[in-house]
């Protein structure tokens, strides 16, 4: 269970999260988007966009975060955490929070806001509750009974860590 933090902590993560934002920004690294990790009142994991620097498409502010609160903490899981991200999460991004099993989130811009300047996620929301066949990405099954056979050993192994 994560702990409450007070308004004045909570307004001081989020103020750190609006700084990384335009740190990033305004050093070319990428989007105006910040994130921190907290966990008992102390921030284990921050990060701001980083997409056009890295080359890397996942390397949102809230991915950076976790990356480095999960490194931080030696664990792939953020159980009793909180993150405070400057604007509400991408579908990806939202993805990973819920795979890192974050238990509390705080955000500042909306979508709508992130979409008036160009980040509109929309699309990829509308795609995701589509039909595989009715999505605009061609997406096929193929080979489905080799790589079955990984899934098979998985379920059977002994010694898997669970997650």
């Amino acid at each position: 269970m994560v702990s409450s933090p007070s308004e004045s902590q909570r307004q001081a993560f989020m103020a750190r999260a609006i700084a990384l934002s335009q740190q990033g920004m305004r050093s070319n690294q990428g989007g105006p988007f910040g994130a921190v990790i907290v966990k008992d009142g102390q921030i284990i994991g921050e990060g701001h966009n980083q997409v056009t620097t890295t080359n890397d498409p996942t390397a949102h502010a809230e991915v950076v975060a976790i990356r480095q609160a999960c490194a931080n903490l030696n664990s792939f899981q953020l159980d009793g955490c909180e993150l405070y991200t400057s604007c509400e999460p991408c579908p990806m991004c939202l993805g990973a929070i819920y795979w890192a099993r974050i238990e509390r989130m705080f955000y500042g811009n909306s979508q709508a806001d992130a979409a008036a300047i160009g980040f509109d996620d929309q699309f990829i929301y509308e795609e995701i509750g589509r039909e595989m066949g009715d999505r605009r990405l061609p997406i096929i099954q193929f080979m489905r009974d080799e790589a079955n056979a990984a899934f098979q050993e998985w379920a059977e192994k002994g010694d898997r860590v669970d997650y």
